[in-house]
């Protein structure tokens, strides 16, 4: 209930039971009405999202598709051979040849940030702002073919959507709790999470875009033309869930990741201006293209140090499919079965700060993740993006679309800490999305060529 009403985020309150229970490989939690069994142990989740992925192939229903039409009819929400069909049909838009072709088009939009960064030097920037326009710029790009330039055009129709999606007042949060608890009412009263605009926009925009594209026999490479190049005849209303996911996934969860990190730079300016070094020294031997991006190591691995303290997914929900024995949850214990049905969350955030895998977890240290040390990383306690077969599809174009833009905005400014940046960083408890309590702001001052 306290997550419910703002007092504190679902990451502190799966803190809490995780820390009471430090010998047990899964505890027992109650979720309202509904039993949960929270898993702690990574050979555990191992079995679970990998091994015996054949028990655990479904997620639990978060929403109904009467409640939420689009997150209730995505990918995310799909089971069993519906999933495995849509999941084949999506995953040709996320290979190498395709992220090579979008890398051009995403590096354009990281420019006219830089433009926008330029223009306001010496500034306090509000970076929650100008990432989740770019994230915004990108994914309506890559997602629908639409270009839009969220800097200048502040209160363009994709940038009203996503801040639409992700800005849960009191009555949403109310929905949320009846339609966990009571979906009957829901049901009842035809009671759905958002506006109806937002639900119009989507379904709007997705049917002009498949009536024109066929119509005038255009094709373009994005998520829109591989699924009306499927086999199947999918309708409407799924072809625009695909697309929703993928905007709300790429809008906020990518969002969350760049302006966690632009914040972690501030206060670590030595990690900043090695991360400077290695950009540097890659703009003055080569251009920056799809394949010489992947040299930035160090780049990468303040990426993963971002995503281990500050993860977005949380917890990796399954619905059990198939009986399963779990083992004992500690010495003399007895195995539990689970049942068809019930729900495990395999706890991600939990695992990467728990000083048993990851020394000091508390401290921001990227060379945890170079090469000479990931030898150390315990298997499976480092699942930002999951694992196995319900992996986040969109794993390359999500990273990609972080490293032009770091790349960039390190090469030309020094990210430096004001008296509006909080430190030590605190979670916020305002959204169930990752953030600083109060949001990141910062300062942009070019950096003199050398």
């Amino acid at each position: 209930m306290s997550t419910t009403f703002l007092r504190k985020h679902f990451v502190q309150e799966l803190d809490a039971v995780y820390e009471a229970f430090p010998d047990e490989k899964y505890v027992g939690f109650q979720e309202m009405t509904k039993p949960i069994i929270l898993i702690r142990d990574p050979q555990l989740m191992k079995n679970i999202v990998v091994k015996d992925f054949d028990h655990f192939v479904d997620h639990k229903e978060f929403f109904s598709v009467e409640f939420d039409p689009l997150f209730g009819g995505s990918l995310f929400s799909m089971n069993g051979d519906k999933w495995r069909e849509m999941r084949t049909t999506l995953s040709p838009a996320f290979t190498s040849s395709k992220m090579k072709f979008m890398f051009p088009l995403i590096n354009e939009i990281s420019l006219n940030n830089i433009q926008y960064l330029n223009d306001h030097e010496g500034e306090d920037i509000d970076v929650d702002d100008i990432i989740r326009r770019y994230t915004n710029d990108v994914i309506a790009l890559a997602g629908f073919g639409f270009q839009v330039n969220s800097l200048k055009d502040r209160d363009n129709e994709f940038y009203k959507a996503g801040n639409g999606i992700f800005d849960f007042d009191f009555r949403q949060r109310v929905l949320i709790l009846l339609e966990a608890q009571f979906p009957q009412i829901i049901k009842k009263f035809g009671l759905r999470l958002f506006k109806d605009s937002i639900y119009d926009f989507f379904f709007k925009i997705v049917a002009s875009a498949l009536e024109y594209r066929r119509k005038e026999n255009i094709e373009r490479p994005d998520m829109i033309q591989l699924l009306m190049q499927a086999k199947r005849e999918w309708k409407l209303e799924e072809l625009t869930s695909q697309v929703f996911i993928f905007f709300t996934a790429g809008f906020e969860t990518s969002a969350s990741s760049l302006f966690m990190t632009i914040h972690e730079l501030a206060l670590n300016k030595t990690i900043q201006d090695r991360l400077y070094e290695e950009c540097r020294q890659l703009n003055e031997e080569k251009e920056l293209t799809f394949e010489t991006i992947s040299e930035l190591k160090y780049l990468d691995a303040i990426l993963n140090e971002t995503l281990r303290i500050w993860c977005p997914a949380i917890l990796l929900d399954r619905k059990c499919t198939k009986t399963y024995e779990l083992p004992p949850p500690r010495e003399g214990g007895k195995p539990y079965v689970l049942k068809p049905g019930d729900i495990v969350y395999n706890l991600v955030n939990q695992v990467q700060m728990d000083s048993k895998y990851w020394p000091e977890p508390h401290k921001y240290n990227p060379d945890r993740f170079l090469d000479e040390n990931k030898n150390n990383i315990t298997p499976f306690t480092f699942m930002p993006f999951g694992v196995g077969p319900r992996g986040c599809i969109g794993l390359r174009f999500a990273i990609l679309q972080f490293k032009v833009l770091m790349f960039h905005l390190i090469l030309n400014f020094d990210i430096v800490k004001t008296d509006k940046t909080s430190d030590p960083i605190k979670l916020q408890t305002r959204t169930f999305n990752i953030g600083a309590d109060g949001g990141t702001s910062v300062q942009f001052k070019r950096r003199d060529p050398k």
